[in-house]
């Protein structure tokens, strides 16, 4: 049970192409946001639309994975967890943001189901 104690689970599109960094060791992390939409209907009986944005991270064989398969407007399914961390701008602001370490990714939809897992 404690993997579910932090766990998260996304279905979402791809707002941009994964973004890539290889650090100084070597590592590759690569960096994505998605999108996931819930519509219901409000008291008076309208319908409306919620788009909330998700920062994905993955590392290892999950970035070199997503570097080669994902590309904006992908619809992909993800497991991970939260991490939240703060951090100094480059104007001196310091920021919080949390973010998903992505432990399993697969791309959905028409194109070809491929999962990858750390």
């Amino acid at each position: 049970m404690n993997s579910l104690r932090n766990s998260v689970r996304l279905i979402g599109n791809l707002g941009a192409s994964p973004e890539v960094k290889e650090l100084p060791s070597g590592k590759k992390l690569a960096k994505v946001n998605i999108a996931t939409t819930e519509r219901y209907k409000d008291s008076d009986g309208k319908l409306v639309t919620e788009t909330h944005w998700h920062h994905l991270i993955g590392w290892g064989k999950i970035a070199d994975y997503m570097i080669k398969y994902l590309e904006k407007g992908n619809e992909v399914v993800i497991q991970g967890k939260l991490l939240s961390r703060s951090y100094t701008d480059k104007e001196g602001v310091k920021r919080s943001i949390t973010e998903i370490n992505v432990d399993e990714v697969m791309r959905t939809g028409s194109q070809k189901n491929k999962m990858v897992e750390d």
